[in-house]
């Protein structure tokens, strides 16, 4: 998964310098839509490498698990049976699968990689609505809001 999340990073920032230059070099008028396309299919993907890479480099899957973030709330058993995710959640990709691992790891290292990427997969959800901003000068405002809600619901799968 790390390979394609780091592929899927560089080919969109590539069709996003593209699209860039069709539209101001060339003045192709369509462009434009695919300028902003790609630059928040790009936004997107960057972010999350950024935020992850960010994590890892100050906590190292170092998370105090005891802390209160990390308890289970009163209402999540009752969401979770609903959303049947015992059924669906092995199946959901992972960044790193080794981090997973109980023949590598142990499994309180296990835990703490967990809850660190809860934390990213959190610091995510937040951040996929800062493009929200570029509306103000592209207009638009219900195709970046779309976006970020997509993106928003996709990293909730993983909490």
């Amino acid at each position: 998964m790390q390979k394609v999340m780091k592929n899927m990073a560089i080919i969109s920032v590539a069709l996003t310098m593209v699209s860039i230059v069709g539209y101001n070099i060339i003045n192709w008028q369509f462009s434009l839509s695919f300028t902003i396309t790609f630059g928040t299919i790009s936004y997107h993907f960057c972010m999350r490498l950024f935020i992850g890479t960010l994590y890892n480099f100050f906590m190292n899957n170092k998370v105090d698990y005891n802390k209160k973030w990390f308890k289970v709330c009163k209402w999540e058993p009752y969401i979770y049976n609903k959303l049947q995710v015992k059924k669906w959640k092995r199946k959901m990709p992972t960044y790193d699968k080794t981090l997973f691992d109980s023949n590598i790891h142990s499994w309180e290292k296990i835990i703490q990689a967990m809850c660190q990427s809860e934390l990213v997969h959190e610091t995510i959800i937040v951040f996929s609505f800062l493009p929200l901003v570029l509306s103000i000068w592209f207009g638009t405002f219900w195709v970046f809001f779309i976006t970020s809600v997509l993106s928003a619901c996709y990293d909730l799968f993983f909490l």
